[in-house]
């Protein structure tokens, strides 16, 4: 197994003390504070069961991190920039149709929530203030500003006086997405039963929002 640094280390040999040698302790508590998130919630840990799953003393993360509160904003800000990496490329550009690689963007939005479960937590469970770090308010922008900008680029099919505002279309394909992976996806094993996928339900709800504001056409009856 490789560090983070391409030195070879193991369970037992790459933690505690070789840690500050590798300058791995911050990934190391990092790491243990996604598995403490994905497996207990964004509130089920301490800061000192984060250290000592990654192997150090209680004392050690205070070297890279002022709080448990902190380190958990670090966590999501290393989360929306994995986001927005998925939402990116989900988006392509808007190729090679703008509606249907809208509708891709909110099942990666998905697909990052199913796969992605101590990330997800971290940045939209655990009361982190986007404003705590300058580079997680960043990272959420960037996140939020794909999605901004392909409800712009929607909106240009239609004319200056019938355009909704992009920030207005970008919210709520935002908390249509958010409701399905919160309550079908992350949350799975209390939904109800579905008669489609998360995937194909948040479709069919963004194609009638785009049907309703007249970006998208009903399709026919077979």
């Amino acid at each position: 197994m490789k560090d983070f640094t391409g030195k070879g280390w193991s369970r037992h040999h790459g933690r505690g003390r070789d840690a500050y040698h590798h300058g791995n302790l911050k990934e190391a508590l990092i790491e243990a504070a996604l598995g403490l998130i994905a497996a207990n919630g964004p509130l089920g840990f301490t800061f000192a069961e984060a250290a000592r799953q990654a192997g150090v003393s209680p004392a050690a993360p205070y070297r890279h991190f002022r709080d448990r509160e902190q380190l958990l904003a670090d966590v999501a800000a290393r989360g929306f920039e994995r986001f927005a990496e998925a939402l990116t490329q989900a988006w392509n550009g808007g190729a090679p149709d703008a509606i249907g690689a809208f509708v891709r963007v909110g099942k990666a939005y998905l697909e990052f929530a199913r796969t992605q479960p101590g990330y997800y937590a971290a940045m939209f469970q655990a009361g982190v203030q986007l404003d705590s770090l300058p580079e997680l308010r960043a990272a959420g922008d960037r996140a939020f500003g794909i999605l901004r900008g392909a409800a712009e680029t929607l909106g240009t099919r239609l004319p200056p006086e019938r355009r909704p505002p992009a920030l207005m279309m970008a919210l709520h394909v935002w908390a249509m997405s958010h409701g399905v992976a919160s309550l079908f996806v992350q949350g799975a094993e209390l939904g109800r039963p579905l008669p489609m996928s998360p995937e194909d339900l948040l479709e069919a709800g963004v194609l009638v929002y785009l049907q309703g504001l007249g970006l998208a056409t009903a399709p026919s009856a077979s």
